[in-house]
């Protein structure tokens, strides 16, 4: 992620003319969003918010609607495929290698979480596991598992999809916004949104070493309770 970040800075750090950046850059935006909706890895949000930055700085009026509307598109689109490639692994007895990569990348703890809130929220919890970091696959497997028809699925992920591109293209608009050169914008929004992706994994370990903190120190509370008891119990057959 560290590596793919250095190059989109140092590809920004020397922007060819507009004409081309908008030849190359808009099916290169649309590859690589497609790309991380399948394939987890790639830094999504960053690309978007660097986009996001060049075309802050372009004179087409249009460039921001274009890097929002090909981020958003190519967003649906990559989730469409990684669900139905998913589905047919629900459907296969044996299976499938991507449904088992989706298994592999969630917890039971946030399977369930995301099941839970999947049933109590239906469709609408799909836009908030695109807005937050790393919560669109569990909420994706939540579907996939309880057998979500793939068009309601969709359906439910346009909305999803639209809003995370409007949340991370203003994060690229308040990067470019702040500094006079594009790349020195993109580094304040690739910056921005590491700590956006950060901080729900920070507060997610610390939220789950405390409370096995609290039950290691009831247990050992309740470990010298019971031997203070014993203790007493012995002492009382010693001197009816």
């Amino acid at each position: 992620m560290i590596d793919g970040i250095t190059r989109i800075v140092e590809a920004v750090r020397e922007l060819p003319p507009e004409s081309t950046q908008q030849a190359v850059g808009y099916p290169s935006l649309f590859l690589l969003v497609a790309l991380g909706a399948l394939v987890p890895i790639v830094p999504t949000g960053a690309i978007v918010s660097s986009a996001a930055v060049v075309a802050f700085h372009q004179t087409s009026p249009l460039a921001l609607l274009f890097v929002f509307l090909v981020a958003a598109f190519a967003a649906c689109l990559g989730d469409a495929a990684l669900y139905w490639l998913g589905q047919r692994g629900v459907r296969s007895r044996n299976g499938s290698r991507w449904l088992a990569a989706l298994r592999g990348r969630v917890t039971p703890e946030r399977l369930a979480h995301a099941q839970e809130r999947l049933d109590t929220h239906q469709v609408s919890v799909l836009v908030l596991s695109r807005l937050v970091p790393a919560g669109r696959i569990p909420v994706m497997l939540a579907c996939l598992l309880s057998e979500m028809p793939l068009r309601r699925f969709v359906r439910g992920d346009v909305a999803a999809c639209l809003a995370w591109a409007a949340t991370y293209q203003l994060i690229g608009i308040l990067g470019g916004s702040l500094f006079p050169e594009p790349w020195q914008g993109v580094v304040a929004a690739v910056g921005l949104t590491v700590l956006v992706s950060a901080v729900p994994a920070l507060w997610r370990r610390v939220r789950g070493t405390t409370p096995r903190e609290a039950t290691h120190a009831g247990n050992s509370k309740n470990a010298g309770s019971s031997g203070d008891s014993g203790g007493s119990g012995h002492s009382g057959h010693e001197h009816p």
